[in-house]
């Protein structure tokens, strides 16, 4: 269902580039005008999906998570698109379910911690006196 709807807007978008253009691209700059084009009709193309498989609740919780920490909510959000690319969403999604989701994310993303060891000088004479 969400396929055939991202190919419709794709084909669409297509078309009103074609009608805009009219192949009369020119230089560098119309190769970056394009490639804006193109990253704002996928970025158009991800939000209508989100929209569709979230609860307002489950949005408002992205949304905030967005503010705090961008490539986590980009990171779920590709997730979530993957999932409802691959049929494997029967309904929309929770707030509870992103929780999860999240959760499962925070495991995969253990940071390294870095343990540092202090060590002594090789022959301290002032030990030697300690020892005494």
């Amino acid at each position: 269902m969400a396929d055939a709807e991202l190919e419709a807007i794709r084909k669409a978008r297509l078309e009103q580039l074609k009608a805009q253009g009219g192949g009369a691209a020119g230089g560098s700059q119309g190769g970056q005008s394009q490639a804006e084009q193109q990253r704002q009709q996928e970025a158009e193309a991800r939000q209508s999906i989100l929209n569709q498989i979230l609860h307002p609740e489950a949005a408002d919780r992205l949304g905030r998570i967005r503010l705090v920490k961008e490539s986590r909510a980009a990171e779920i959000e590709a997730r979530l698109v993957a999932l409802a690319r691959s049929g494997q969403l029967r309904q929309k999604v929770t707030e509870a379910q992103l929780k999860d989701l999240l959760s499962a994310v925070a495991e995969t993303h253990e940071q390294e911690k870095i343990k540092v060891e202090r060590r002594k000088a090789w022959d301290d004479e002032d030990d030697d006196l300690l020892d005494l």
